[in-house]
């Protein structure tokens, strides 16, 4: 059933807007799809509002993980690759905000690098002026995993998830919803049989070392970042719940956007 009034954190994973296995490519197609499923899910209600993010995928990625940037820049080499980083990023936020509008979304990136600054990688200043008059014009924000100036370590990366740690402190939310390749959460990556379809507070400990111990690749350790920062959220904001999913097939980002429960669910 459409929800009215309501303001939801989307993210599209890096893996599932880009071609991991080759730098810098796209997914265009998958992304028009996803544009178009948007477009659906906020026609059919009026009253949904997106903040929407996306992941670096193999272009932030690959330049990060080259220069070591997100564990701290100071060497001018290094903030020569912090630049680096920062078009690559800039890069893909294009194609992103390019097929919003082509889908007719009024889609407007406002890249973190540009207006946050964090202490370890929890930001501490954002100018979110320009944000919420963009959410009050009937806008799209559109943000990303991104370089940032860190007070600690001096430069820095910033995923999506941190930056929305930030945002859902000053808009109120409900629901975060992430997108990417995987079903949801898995018990048993990567033979992928045990899909986790709820995660509450109280039962995380319980499965949280079989989650760890499924991790042959960054990619599930990252899951396990995802899982972790969620359930963090939700203790800190009273009626929040997250969702982790996979949009590779048409239809489940709709679904998602339009309140059902999709992949794993995290809860208090």
């Amino acid at each position: 059933m459409p929800m009215t009034n309501e303001l939801v954190l989307l993210k599209l994973g890096g893996s599932l807007i880009t071609d991991k296995d080759v730098a810098y490519t796209p997914r265009l197609d998958k992304l028009k799809d996803l544009a178009q499923e948007i477009k659906t899910a906020l026609d059919s209600n009026p009253g949904l509002t997106l903040i929407l993010g996306h992941g670096s995928g193999s272009f932030g990625h690959v330049a990060a993980k080259k220069h070591g940037t997100r564990d701290g820049v100071s060497s001018r080499e290094q903030w020569l690759g912090f630049t680096e980083v920062r078009f690559q990023a800039a890069e893909l936020n294009r194609y992103v905000v390019k097929t919003l509008l082509e889908a007719g979304l009024p889609a407007m990136p406002f890249p973190p690098s540009a207006a946050m600054v964090s202490d370890k990688r929890k930001v501490t200043y954002h100018n979110i002026e320009p944000i919420r008059r963009a959410l009050a014009a009937g806008l799209l924000p559109v943000v990303q995993g991104d370089v940032a100036f860190d007070e600690a370590l001096g430069g820095t990366i910033l995923s999506t998830e941190d930056v929305f740690s930030f945002l859902i402190e000053q808009f109120p939310t409900k629901r975060i919803l992430l997108a990417g390749l995987e079903a949801g959460v898995w018990e048993d990556f990567p033979a992928r049989t045990k899909l986790v379809k709820q995660i509450q507070l109280s039962d995380y400990e319980a499965m949280r070392s079989g989650i760890q111990g499924s991790a042959s690749t960054d990619v599930t350790g990252g899951m396990k970042a995802k899982v972790e920062e969620m359930l963090s959220l939700i203790q800190k904001n009273n009626g929040l719940t997250a969702q982790i999913f996979a949009a590779e097939e048409t239809g489940w980002l709709t679904r998602a956007l339009q309140g059902e429960n999709v992949g794993t669910l995290l809860t208090a």
